[in-house]
């Protein structure tokens, strides 16, 4: 008999929440994983909750009742990425005090907490290096005399168009080798929102665009 896993999802915000985006992405990503390692998926537990803090355990009762089912079940918690978890190297800290395992589909079912630590100290200090970078960038702007509210309105935007392509991905990755507009039909069906919003459908223009930035990042 296989070995069970509990799956974990997280989005960061309630309008993700409620359109499904990313949340597709992240369970196909470990369902795939499940099947190539013969691990069976005993339940999985949905969060909508950001991922920042130390103590984000205290506003996330999605992953305490997800840790609390993988020890009942003496079985790890699956998530399809680190950063869904967290990006906070005390915080993957404290999930490995709780004793209880977690593998990342991303990384392989294989790797040990050290390198789970190697990883999280590296997303979190790239999301410094980010925020540094960006900071410095509008401070210099702003002696310029640019209009700060239309450069943060467009990297918000080019941010999370960036953001709902990887969400995506494993889904296009799946259905490349169809027609553009055989992709735009398979999202319209499986009710996926389009760049433009629910009131909108997907077209063969629209996903062009989304493959075109995938293929750049």
């Amino acid at each position: 008999m296989p070995k069970e896993v509990i799956a974990y999802m997280r989005v960061s915000t309630q309008r993700q929440g409620r359109s499904g985006l990313g949340l597709e992405a992240q369970r196909t990503a470990i369902v795939r994983f499940a099947e190539a390692e013969g691990l069976r998926l005993a339940s999985e537990f949905i969060e909508v909750e950001t991922g920042k803090g130390t103590d984000a355990l205290e506003t996330r009762p999605q992953l305490k009742a997800a840790l609390a089912a993988a020890r009942k079940q003496r079985c790890p918690v699956c998530v399809a990425k680190l950063d869904r978890l967290s990006r906070d190297v005390a915080f993957i800290s404290g999930l490995m005090a709780q004793r209880v395992p977690f593998v990342v589909a991303e990384l392989g079912i294989d790797t040990d907490p050290f390198i789970l630590h190697l990883y999280a100290a590296l997303a979190e200090k790239e999301r410094r290096m980010i925020s540094a970078r960006t900071k410095a960038a509008l401070a210099a702007a702003k002696q310029r005399g640019v209009q700060l509210g239309n450069i943060v309105q467009a990297r918000a935007n080019r941010t999370a168009a960036l953001q709902r392509a990887e969400e995506l991905r494993p889904l296009l990755t799946e259905l490349r080798g169809q027609s553009l507009g055989a992709i735009a039909d398979e999202l319209n069906r499986r009710g996926i929102v389009s760049p433009r919003g629910g009131r909108f459908r997907w077209h063969a223009n629209s996903v062009r665009r989304l493959l075109s930035r995938l293929d750049q990042s």
